[in-house]
C-alpha cells in the first residue's frame, strides 16, 4: 500500500470517528467508509461488496437512550482494511473480513465508553470557561473532544495499516475451513437479525403489502434496478393519491373506514 493510500485511510478513518458522533455526513456507515477505502487502495468493488454486507449487519443498531450501540465506525474501516491487507478479494477472503466486524464493533464499544469518560472532564472546563464567558475556550473544548472521537478510530486503523501484510495474511490464511464457514454462517444470521429488527420497528398493518410487493419484484431476475425504481415510484403515486381521497373526509365509496389519512389501513380496517 502506497504512503498516499495510507494517508487517504487514515483521513477516512478520521472522519468516519468524528461522524460516528456527528451523524452528518454518514462517513461512519459501512457502505460508504468501505467504499471510500476501497477507493483508496484501489480495489472499489470488493470493498462496495463488503460495505453493503456490513451495512446489512448494521442496520439494527442504534443507540436508544444510555445504551450505546457497537461501534460501526470501527467495525467497517478495519474491516475494509483487513480486506485490502490480506489480499484475499474472493468471496471467502470477503467473508472472514465482515465476519471480524462483530468483535471489532465490540472493541470500539469499549474505546467511545473511554472517550466518553474523557469527555466530562472536557465538558466541565467548557463549563467553567462558559461561566467566565471565555466563548473561545468553550469552542476549543468541543474541538478537543471531537478531536478524541477521530482519533479513536484513527489510531486503531493506523496500528492495522502499519502491521507487515505477510504477518496480516498468514493470520487470516490460518484459519481453518470450518471455522471460516462457521464464521460466513453466524455472519449471514447476524444480517438477517439485523434487517429484522428493522422491520420489527417499521413494519405495520399499512406497510406489510409493500414489504412482500418489494421482495417479489425483487425475486424477478429480468427486473432492473431502474425497473425497480419505476416501479417504486409508481406505487409511491398511487398511495400519495389514494391518500388524498382516503383523508378527503367524504362518504364516497373511495374513503374506506371514514378516511383515517392512510388507504391502506382504510382498507384493510374495511375488510
Amino acid at each position: 500500500m502506497s504512503i498516499i493510500s495510507i494517508i487517504l485511510v487514515l483521513i477516512i478513518a478520521f472522519l468516519a470517528g468524528l461522524d460516528g458522533i456527528l451523524d452528518q455526513f454518514q462517513f461512519h456507515q459501512p457502505l460508504v467508509a468501505c467504499t471510500l477505502i476501497g477507493l483508496a487502495t484501489g480495489h472499489p468493488t470488493e470493498a462496495i461488496i463488503l460495505g453493503g454486507t456490513l451495512q446489512m449487519l448494521a442496520l439494527g443498531w442504534a443507540n436508544i437512550g444510555a445504551a450505546v450501540a457497537p461501534d460501526v465506525a470501527l467495525a467497517s474501516t478495519a474491516a475494509a482494511v483487513l480486506l485490502v491487507k490480506s489480499e484475499n478479494f474472493t468471496q471467502k477472503g470477503i467473508t472472514i473480513a465482515y465476519s471480524t466486524a462483530i468483535p471489532l464493533a465490540v472493541a470500539g464499544l469499549a474505546l467511545t465508553m473511554i472517550v466518553r469518560t474523557l469527555s466530562v472532564g472536557i465538558v466541565h472546563g467548557a463549563d467553567a470557561a462558559a461561566r467566565k464567558g471565555n466563548i473561545r475556550a468553550v469552542e476549543r473544548s468541543h474541538f478537543t473532544a471531537l478531536l478524541l472521537q477521530g482519533l479513536r478510530i484513527a489510531v486503531p486503523i493506523g496500528l492495522l495499516l502499519f502491521l507487515p501484510t505477510d504477518a496480516v495474511k498468514g493470520a487470516l490464511n490460518a484459519i481453518p475451513n470450518w471455522l471460516s464457514d462457521g464464521m460466513q454462517i453466524g455472519g449471514g444470521m447476524v444480517v438477517a437479525v439485523g434487517y429484522a429488527m428493522v422491520i420489527n420497528m417499521m413494519a405495520s398493518r399499512e406497510t406489510w403489502p409493500f414489504f412482500v410487493l418489494g421482495f417479489v419484484f425483487a425475486a424477478l431476475s429480468k427486473l432492473t434496478l431502474i425497473a425497480l425504481g419505476a416501479i417504486g415510484v409508481a406505487i409511491a403515486l398511487i398511495y400519495l393519491n389514494l391518500s388524498k381521497q382516503g383523508g378527503s373526509g367524504s362518504s364516497s365509496g373511495g374513503n374506506f373506514g371514514g378516511g383515517s389519512g392512510d388507504p391502506i389501513g382504510d382498507i384493510l380496517e374495511n375488510y
